[in-house]
């Protein structure tokens, strides 16, 4: 334990390190910050090296295991509906324990956090219903991604304009540290026990699941009559006020969680008393991680990206751009799931797909769109201008490159948006419209669903090449079996 403590802490240091040191050159030499945010922001950076490592320890030890147990429990049962109303349930649950999407939600205007949570995770919770169905059934990945975003943009004649980016945050920050290693871990364990795994099936799962929310904060903000505002700079928390708020909202998104599992356990699963001890040891860490997380977004992370933002925007614009596209190159290539995700690509795929390959696509994706979004706060651009062609593409492509690409792709983006995109990118793109009086819902929100976007497209452009390279390939062995050699003697 002590050993898987360490290697977590580590990571969760080489994670916060590149942000840390852009913020300090940032903060003492170009955009200069109050020595008493600077202070506040270097402690907190302990606070979230710490809670990060506490966390993501908790959820390999608990999320994933209690994923695997109760896939391979309802593979067993050879009931459809149970399967389905489960994968509802579970979806619906982890998604409210998921601490990106708390941070999102406490910068949502107009909507009470907890309603806007709990809409958000109903979508997850359908759609995640809809992964498990496409698994049990083989049905197209393609299809069913397009009949999607073709609903999605449809509803966009009909609302306001304003609703549109916020909704695409929505899905970006419900596939984090616990929603994405349990959906993969229960889709794996259900797969195994149903016959059906493969590599296509491998991955996707987590990509689909996020198109949910999508559609739910379209429908719920649509309802509650969200209109545009203008972005405001809110002042910082302290830390008693932090640590007062987050242990309860820490307990409302991890309590939830633990009662289905015990749940299962009691009249399901029944596992022997020491492994249960250690799932609840992984629950408790992960608590821990989550207080400790929130309060070092809420005191030291928020307020100074918005401080550096105000800056940016105002007095440095000419360098806005190019350093919001190494602020996104730096989040990526640091972000623990790009790497598991790499990882397991080149796994899966025995090396046919190098890692590094993979995590280029998405370190230079989420740069791109990050430099995207200081563009949209110059100029004021709608994002549909992005998004409408960005989708069509990535659309047009699902149905051409090799399937198991498109899994891969849709993944890629969910695993992009990180903590450091939530915590620090999204706050810095606020407090730059904040500084130009622009609209908080039409140009700040949507920067986390161009970081989803953007690696989604370049995979996909690397799947075209690699189908190419393939059939050369192919085409050459061909040629090669069907000449005639000659031997002389």
């Amino acid at each position: 334990m002590v050993n898987s403590l360490l290697s977590k802490l580590k990571e969760s240091l080489l994670s916060i390190l590149p942000i840390t040191a852009i913020v300090l050159i940032l903060g003492l030499w170009v955009t200069p910050v109050p020595a008493e945010n600077l202070i506040s922001f270097g402690i907190c950076c302990v606070i979230m090296w710490i809670g990060i490592g506490l966390f993501t320890l908790g959820a390999d030890i608990s999320m994933s295991p209690m994923g695997q147990h109760m896939g391979s429990y309802l593979g067993k049962t050879n009931k459809v509906w149970l399967i389905i109303l489960c994968a509802f349930i579970l979806g619906f649950i982890i998604t409210i324990a998921e601490p990106d999407l708390s941070v999102l939600a406490g910068q949502v205007p107009q909507i009470n956090s907890y309603v806007f949570i709990v809409g958000v995770s109903v979508g997850v919770g359908i759609f995640f219903m809809v992964s498990i169905l496409r698994i049990l059934f083989k049905l197209s990945y393609s299809v069913i991604t397009a009949i999607s975003y073709a609903i999605i943009f449809l509803l966009v004649i009909f609302i306001d304009q304003g609703i549109i980016p916020l909704a695409f945050d929505a899905g970006s920050v419900t596939t984090g540290a616990i929603s994405v290693p349990f959906m993969v871990s229960l889709g794996v364990g259900l797969a195994s026990v149903r016959g059906t795994g493969s590599k296509e099936d491998s991955f996707g799962l987590v990509g689909l699941a996020s198109v949910g929310p999508v559609l739910s904060a379209i429908i719920l903000m649509w309802v509650m009559g969200v209109t545009d505002a203008a972005a405001d700079a809110s002042e910082a928390m302290t830390f008693s006020q932090a640590f007062a708020t987050c242990f309860l909202d820490a307990l409302i998104v991890i309590l939830p969680i633990a009662v289905l599992f015990g749940i299962f356990q009691i009249f399901a699963l029944k596992l022997p008393r020491k492994q249960i001890l250690k799932i609840v040891m992984g629950i408790f860490y992960s608590y821990i991680g989550i207080v400790l997380f929130l309060v070092a977004v809420n005191v030291g992370f928020l307020p100074v990206g918005k401080m550096i933002g105000e800056q940016l925007a105002s007095g440095l614009s000419e360098w806005f751009i190019p350093i919001c596209f190494v602020i996104g190159f730096c989040m990526a290539m640091v972000e623990p799931a790009v790497h598991v995700l790499c990882k397991q690509i080149a796994e899966i795929t025995n090396g046919m797909i190098k890692r590094k390959t993979i995590l280029l696509c998405i370190t230079f994706g989420v740069a791109v769109a990050l430099a995207l979004c200081a563009v949209r706060v110059l100029t004021h651009i709608s994002i549909l201008w992005i998004l409408v062609p960005a989708y069509a593409l990535v659309i047009l492509l699902s149905f051409f490159v090799p399937k198991l690409f498109v899994g891969i792709a849709f993944d890629a983006g969910g695993v992009a948006t990180g903590t450091m995109a939530t915590t620090f990118a999204m706050p810095l793109i606020i407090g730059a419209v904040s500084a130009t009086g622009g609209s908080l819902l039409l140009d700040a929100f949507g920067t986390l669903a161009l970081c989803v976007v953007a690696p989604i497209l370049i995979v996909f452009i690397f799947g075209v090449i690699y189908r190419i390279g393939e059939k050369r390939v192919k085409s050459s062995a061909e040629d090669v079996k069907g000449s005639v050699i000659i031997e002389y003697d």
